[in-house]
C-alpha cells in the first residue's frame, strides 16, 4: 500500500481516506465556485492571480487526500 506497508500506513491511508470523503469535496467545491467567477477577472486584475492559484489549489484538494491515502503517507 505504500512506501514500507505496516499498520502506520494503513492507519494513515484511513485517516486520509476520512479526510477525503468529509473534507476535501466540500473544500474543493466551495473554491471551485469562486475559482470560476473570478477567473475572468484575472485578465482585467492581475492581482487576483495568486487569489485563484490558491483556489486551483483547493481545487485539487481530493486529488491530494487520494494519492496521500495509497501512498499512506502521514498528515504532517
Amino acid at each position: 500500500m505504500g512506501q514500507g506497508g505496516g499498520i502506520g500506513c494503513i492507519f494513515w491511508g484511513l485517516i486520509w481516506f476520512i479526510v477525503l470523503i468529509f473534507i476535501s469535496f466540500f473544500v474543493a467545491g466551495f473554491c471551485a465556485g469562486w475559482y470560476i467567477l473570478l477567473l475572468p477577472l484575472t485578465v482585467c486584475i492581475g492581482g487576483l492571480s495568486g487569489l485563484t492559484d490558491t483556489l486551483l489549489t483547493g481545487v485539487q484538494f481530493p486529488k491530494i487526500c487520494a494519492e496521500n491515502m495509497m501512498s499512506g503517507k502521514p498528515l504532517c
